[in-house]
């Protein structure tokens, strides 16, 4: 009877809010539930943990479970799914009432859902999937999540023999936890033409093997801390991944697999572990190449990874990724860097205010390396922040930027930058900065207009 009632208000709840506020009912439904029903996820028919996946970790979850989803759409099978990325119980509950009848039955071939690393165990209590996927486990956010061994540990805490895991070969934390699991199936991406190595330099920086502690050495890198690896001290490093990603072609945007030659559409290597960690999951589940091929082909994601604010010739292009840890923030480099011609680099790197304690760091950035963008023709660079203005410019420095060409402002300003962006003749603009900084400059350009 608790479970009946939960499960009608919580869709009552879901409806209500569909109607006043559609696309916001994300979450409060399935705390609604909670509240009649703690244990709400237990008592809905049909559930099997067998059939169940969870997808977790620092950076890619959604992307992955995006195109997870859409290749078994593709392959003709019902999936519950949290595409809207509402990752923590409240999320997963409402992708299940979606899927549910009156009855409490679960109508789905698959349940796949995006679970936020630090409240995987709470999810897996509720719902006991026997399989996950590991993107990484990198820093992140780190007043939430402090150091990247506490989200190691807390995923460790799921895993069982009775799991199969899939992880990121080529990312030390992810495949560690294979050791505790039933069966591990590994995912990882050959050198390719985006792959770099680090300058062994004051300022290279390296991951600790998760075993031992010790520095791991990478053989080549293809995000920061992502790549073929070894541990000197113990041995932990990679080996024959089950699924790699091979012949890779940025420019035809294609990749091999298995003998298998694949479309990727967003053709940059953080978006390339995400089509492999797909195709490995879907795989193992029995689905069809040409159904995964067709369903790489054509997925799209939803809402743009670039923003853009206009201001008489001149288009500032805005990398919308989250700027919390130094994983994105490369790839936003390299993003960058991938544009030769002149351009103007905006770099806003500020407090972020979350909740209490906020926080002000560079350190993320001393994990990138900024020697490609450099090298990539940058006419100008402008570092604005009120807090680690000059200590963003002196990174700039630190891998070689002409200091003649670096602007230091030492403001938030809105006006201060825009005009200063002005008196330069560069019309092809770059910016990094955190998304509410964005937010109000395009605020700001419109009120111009």
């Amino acid at each position: 009877m608790r479970f009946q009632f939960a499960l009608i208000a919580a869709k009552l709840a879901a409806f209500a809010i569909n109607i006043v506020a559609k696309g916001r009912g994300t979450n409060l439904p399935g705390r609604i539930a909670l509240k009649f029903d703690p244990d709400f996820i237990s008592h809905i028919k049909g559930l099997d943990p067998a059939k169940t996946i969870f997808v977790t970790g620092t950076n890619g979850k959604s992307t992955t479970t995006n195109l997870m989803a859409h290749v078994f759409k593709r392959a003709g099978l019902k999936v519950a799914v949290n595409l809207e990325g509402a990752n923590l119980i409240g999320g997963v509950i409402v992708s299940l009432l979606k899927n549910c009848s009156l009855s409490g039955r679960l109508n789905a071939d698959v349940v796949l859902m995006e679970t936020d690393e630090r409240f995987l165990p709470i999810i897996h209590k509720q719902l006991p999937a026997k399989n996950l996927c590991v993107t990484n486990i990198q820093k992140d956010q780190v007043q939430r999540n402090g150091e990247p061994e506490i989200i190691r540990r807390k995923i460790l805490s799921v895993i069982n023999d009775d799991m199969t895991v899939y992880v990121n070969g080529d990312e030390p934390n992810a495949l560690s936890l294979g050791e505790k699991a039933g069966r591990c199936v590994t995912y990882g991406v050959d050198r390719n033409a985006s792959s770099f190595d680090k300058q062994k330099d004051f300022f290279s920086v390296t991951a600790p093997c998760p075993i031992c502690h010790e520095a791991v050495v990478y053989n080549y890198y293809n995000i920061d801390n992502i790549g073929s690896f070894s541990c000197p001290s113990c041995g932990f490093g990679t080996a024959a991944n089950h699924y790699q990603a091979e012949q890779i072609d940025f420019e035809g945007k294609t990749f091999r697999s298995g003998g298998k030659v694949y479309d990727f559409k967003y053709s940059t290597p953080y978006f390339l572990y995400c089509y492999i960690a797909a195709l490995t999951v879907a795989s193992e589940f029995g689905v069809k190449e040409e159904d995964i091929s067709s369903a790489f082909a054509d997925f799209a994601l939803q809402g743009g990874r670039m923003e853009t604010i206009t201001i008489g010739s001149k288009e500032i292009k805005y990398l919308r990724m989250k700027q919390e840890n130094p994983e994105t923030v490369q790839s936003a480099l390299n993003v960058i860097a991938d544009d030769t011609s002149n351009k103007i680099f905006l770099l806003g790197l500020d407090e972020l205010v979350d909740f209490d304690p906020h926080y002000t760091n560079t350190f993320y950035t001393f994990d990138c390396d900024f020697r490609r963008l450099i090298e990539s023709g940058i006419e100008r660079c402008i570092c604005f922040s009120g807090t680690v203005a000059y200590d963003a410019g002196l990174r700039m420095l630190y891998d070689g930027f002409p200091q003649e060409k670096l602007t230091v402002l030492p403001t938030n300003d809105d006006k201060t930058i825009i005009e200063e962006l002005e008196k330069y003749d560069c019309d092809n603009v770059y910016l990094i900065t955190w998304l509410h900084k964005y937010e109000a400059l395009a605020e700001y350009v419109k009120s111009l207009k």
